[in-house]
């Protein structure tokens, strides 16, 4: 195991009607703006409930800003930041996903990068962007309101942003980006349609195999973890589809998704985000469901890397999938096995009813070039836990994905 700090101070309460605990969560007296994105929050009654908790205590003035997109657009936030510093705010609440989460923490880091008129500039806030704002020292502080288990951002640092007319979908992360708190009441999750659910099941699913699926350490309990982790998943994004509405099984799907990318599985061990990188680079260009860009490209970075991941691939395969033998009882060698368990991960994101291939998505291989060009402009040379995965190791990575059907090694 590698050597580690650990420091995640989000306070979680988690629960049905723990809305109401609001009233002493946020400061008496702030400045609140409630964040949120396209309507289910007004519609579900969720942000009246909201505003109705702020509003059982105190003084604090509250103001909203809706709008946030699914991915969240660089310019959207940016008029945020503006309206913070236009009413002096100083309490942002997200009422949301990870989208809305990810764009809050955003407006709370670029707020203070302003021009001479007060308004925040968009030079200095793309730049920041490009840094991974890793260099701002100080944010509006935050809390957070979860309504879609998917991305983990209501208990870390860090977040993506899109920026359409520059075709970049860019990650970013600042401790003092750390949420105060995160409400997580899995009731809210009930009204999600199901391409949702299933899209923050696989988004989940994915972050814990970027942190896990590298190369041994020696790193016992993070591994156990996030077997664990990936177990449960598969077997609640099964039980959630079959049955909507049993609120237990919403109840671990909502936890497993926000343990999933708090930083507990990812300390002291290597991490890839290969998958994610590309991905990003899919919804930019494409429009694709975040979620669902990363179960189209997983399985062939799990195929085109499998000499380099040999170990944990195998690891994976005996103790998520219980692959030792075929269906005849005879014993596999490790290219079968590891075959086979990329089989497994396929048939359970379309089990889910995910694409696994650019065809799913209804794109060939006229998508690769364009998406190659994107990584090169966005420094995405040198992808991977060994930072090797360059350019040619991309497009490999892509023509794999084009058709679901396997492609042997070359």
């Amino acid at each position: 195991m590698n050597n580690f700090q650990y420091y995640n101070p989000v306070r979680i309460i988690f629960g049905e009607g723990q809305i109401e605990k609001l009233a002493n969560l946020v400061p008496t007296d702030a400045r609140v703006l409630i964040t949120y994105g396209g309507g289910s929050a007004q519609r579900t009654g969720t942000l009246d409930e909201v505003k109705t908790a702020l509003a059982a205590s105190g003084s604090r003035e509250v103001f909203e800003f809706g709008g946030i997109e699914a991915n969240p657009e660089f310019t959207t936030l940016l008029k945020a930041a503006d309206m913070v510093n236009e009413h002096n705010i100083d309490f942002l609440l997200a009422v949301g996903g990870g989208s809305v989460i990810d764009g809050s923490k955003f407006v709370a880091l670029v707020s203070s990068l302003t021009e001479q008129d007060g308004t925040v500039s968009r030079d200095k806030a793309w730049d920041a962007l490009t840094s991974y704002c890793r260099d701002i020292d100080s944010a509006v502080d935050l809390g957070a309101v979860l309504t879609i288990p998917a991305t983990g951002s209501e208990m870390n640092s860090g977040g993506v942003i899109n920026f359409s007319e520059r075709q970049a979908k860019l990650p970013f992360g600042n401790p003092l980006a750390f949420p105060k708190f995160s409400i997580l009441d899995p009731t809210k999750t009930m009204t999600l349609p199901e391409r949702q659910v299933m899209n923050g099941v696989a988004d989940a699913f994915v972050h814990v195999m970027e942190q896990y699926l590298t190369y041994p350490v020696n790193a016992k309990v993070q591994d156990a973890f996030a077997e664990s982790l990936l177990k449960i998943l598969i077997e609640e994004g099964a039980a959630v589809k079959a049955d909507p509405e049993n609120l237990e099984t919403r109840k671990n799907i909502m936890w497993t998704a926000t343990m999933a990318l708090n930083g507990l599985i990812g300390t002291g061990v290597p991490q890839d985000w290969t998958t994610h990188m590309i991905g990003h680079e899919l919804t930019s260009l494409h429009a694709i469901d975040h979620a669902r860009t990363l179960t189209i490209v997983l399985p062939s970075v799990m195929r085109e890397l499998k000499d380099s991941k040999k170990d944990k691939l195998l690891q994976y395969a005996r103790n998520v999938w219980h692959i030792k033998a075929d269906d005849n009882g005879t014993e596999l060698n490790d290219d079968a096995i590891i075959e086979a368990a990329i089989k497994q991960t396929e048939n359970f994101f379309r089990e889910l009813g995910l694409p696994v291939s650019l065809e799913d998505a209804e794109l060939d291989a006229t998508a690769i070039d364009p998406i190659i060009k994107q990584l090169e402009v966005h420094g995405m040379v040198k992808l991977g836990e060994h930072g090797k995965n360059d350019l040619a190791v991309s497009r490999r990575i892509l023509e794999r994905a084009i058709t679901s059907k396997t492609i042997k090694n070359k």
